[in-house]
C-alpha cells in the first residue's frame, strides 16, 4: 500500500515537469520556425505587386497626359480656324503679350517630347517624366492665356481700332462663307486685312485655311 502512494506521488511530480518540458520544446520550436516565416512571406510578393502597381500607374499617367494634349490642342485650334472668334479674344494672336509667349513655348515643348506612341514611354522613365510636365505646363499656359483674353478681350485698343476689329470681324465671316460667291469672299477678305493692317496678325493657319477655302472656290 506504501509503494502505491509512493507511486502517485512521484507521477505527481513527473506529469507538471513534462508539461513544462513539452512546452519549452514547442516555445524553441516556434521561435526557430518564426524568423523564416517572417521574412520569407513579405520578400517575394511584395516587389512583383509593386512593380505591377507602378507600370500601370505610369499608365494612366502617360495616357490621361495624351488626351489633355489632345484636349488643349483642340482648344487652341477652336481659336486658330476660327478668325472671327480670334477677334473676339485677339490676345490669344498677341505673341508680344508674356503669357501668350509662354503657351505658345510650353505647347511648342510638348509637340517636341510627345512620343509616336504612348507605349514608348513605358521603359523610359525620363523621357515619360519629361513629357508629363510638358504638357502639365502647357495646359497650365494656355488656361492662364485664355483667360486674361476672355478677361480683357478687345479692351486694350482704343474706340477706333474696336470698330475696325469688327468690321474686319464682319469681312471673314463673309470671306469664310461658302454661300457667297468666290469674288464676294475674296473682296471680303482683302478689306478684313486692311482693317486689320497694324492692329493684329492673323495666325497663319487662319490665314491660309481662308485663302484655301477661297481658292478652292475660285478654281471650281
Amino acid at each position: 500500500m506504501g509503494l502505491v502512494f509512493r507511486l502517485a506521488e512521484l507521477l505527481l511530480l513527473l506529469v507538471p515537469l513534462a508539461g513544462a518540458i513539452w512546452a519549452a520544446s514547442a516555445a524553441l520550436r516556434r521561435g526557430k520556425r518564426s524568423p523564416d516565416t517572417e521574412v520569407a512571406a513579405p520578400d517575394v510578393a511584395p516587389r512583383d505587386v509593386d512593380g505591377t502597381h507602378a507600370q500601370a500607374g505610369l499608365w494612366r499617367s502617360i495616357t490621361r497626359t495624351v488626351q489633355q494634349h489632345d484636349h488643349t490642342d483642340t482648344r487652341w485650334l477652336g481659336y486658330e480656324l476660327d478668325a472671327a472668334k480670334l477677334l473676339d479674344f485677339p490676345l490669344m494672336t498677341d505673341v508680344g503679350n508674356e503669357m501668350v509667349m509662354r503657351f505658345h513655348k510650353a505647347k511648342l515643348r510638348a509637340d517636341v517630347l510627345r512620343p509616336e506612341r504612348a507605349e514608348d514611354l513605358l521603359d523610359d522613365r525620363e523621357s515619360a517624366n519629361a513629357y508629363l510636365a510638358a504638357v502639365e505646363d502647357y495646359v497650365t499656359a494656355f488656361n492662364a492665356a485664355e483667360s486674361e483674353a476672355l478677361r480683357v478681350r478687345r479692351s486694350d485698343f482704343s474706340q477706333d481700332a474696336q470698330q475696325r476689329i469688327a468690321r474686319a470681324q464682319s469681312l471673314l465671316r463673309v470671306a469664310g462663307d461658302s454661300t457667297a460667291t468666290p469674288p464676294e469672299r475674296m473682296q471680303a477678305y482683302e478689306l478684313a486685312g486692311r482693317e486689320l493692317a497694324g492692329l493684329i496678325v492673323l495666325p497663319e493657319p487662319t490665314r491660309l485655311g481662308l485663302e484655301r477655302g477661297i481658292a478652292g472656290e475660285l478654281g471650281g
